[in-house]
């Protein structure tokens, strides 16, 4: 009797957290289509979409191409010395540029741009919604969705792209100072064989993946914050919990989307063939 009885509260305790997570999916899923339903009837002010613009771009300029730049040397210095033994040091332009257009560039500034505005905007508005703030613009007729969370959504799909690109170039860039001034290669066997073997293809899975990471940051981060219960304590659990998720879910979605990407790639080769 007693082992049933220590058994009962740990599967009422996993059926609980099992309902908890469809009731969050729901949730989150929900506050997704009433903000876009929001943004759609009527959009937020223009300014408050460039405010937004601002703080999730142009303030993250500076972090972008800090990973950007310092990943692209990264790479470089690994390719090189991995391959020049093997005589194939001439390819370390294209690893670079390659890593950085399909992976490292979407992935390392989803990241960022996670850790320095997604914790920061969860903080945000889990504090406002602990000292009620969010009741008050209801109060007042004000839609907390479209006031609150379209100009961060906004601004989270139109800046990550082309955070991502800027990354890109940095990474590059990087790479190239690497290459030639460190380890003695001349800039033309650096770039020669991108032309060959890049193709617009591979940018476009960098863009398309920068635009689906910003949508999973900007609304894992804000769904977290307008939830956020609990007072002080709670602002920062739901403000880690939000960082967590969001890195887990860009993880799983690179996965999802390189595989669908590429294999969109080959039906497309196939079908021009």
């Amino acid at each position: 009797m007693q082992v049933i009885e220590n058994k009962k509260p740990t599967l009422l305790t996993l059926l609980s957290k099992k309902l908890q997570f469809i009731v969050a999916t729901g949730e989150y899923t929900r506050l997704i289509i009433d903000t876009v339903k929001a943004a759609c009837t009527r959009p937020p002010s223009i300014t408050l979409i460039f405010q937004q613009l601002y703080e999730v771009g142009v303030a993250s300029l500076p972090v972008v191409a800090i990973t950007g730049f310092s990943t692209g040397m990264v790479l470089a210095a690994q390719s090189f010395y991995q391959l020049s033994d093997k005589g194939l040091a001439g390819v370390t332009g294209l690893m670079v540029a390659k890593a950085m257009m399909t992976e490292l560039g979407p992935v390392l500034t989803a990241f960022m741009l996670t850790g320095r505005v997604g914790a920061s905007m969860c903080a945000e508005l889990g504090t406002m919604n602990v000292t009620e703030q969010i009741d008050a613009l209801k109060t007042m007729a004000i839609n907390p969705n479209r006031y609150l969370l379209a100009p961060r959504f906004f601004a989270g799909t139109i800046m990550m792209p082309l955070l991502t690109i800027f990354s890109i170039v940095m990474g590059i860039f990087g790479g190239y100072l690497m290459a030639v001034y460190f380890f003695g290669m001349s800039p033309n066997s650096y770039f020669d064989p991108m032309p060959t073997h890049i193709q617009p293809f591979d940018l476009f899975t960098g863009v398309i993946k920068g635009f689906v990471f910003g949508m999973l940051i900007m609304t894992i981060c804000c769904y977290r914050g307008m939830v956020t219960t609990g007072g002080a304590a709670g602002v920062g659990r739901a403000t880690t919990n939000s960082v967590v998720i969001a890195y887990c879910c860009i993880l799983l979605s690179n996965f999802l989307l390189t595989m669908a990407l590429n294999i969109l790639k080959e039906q497309i080769t196939r079908f021009f063939a």
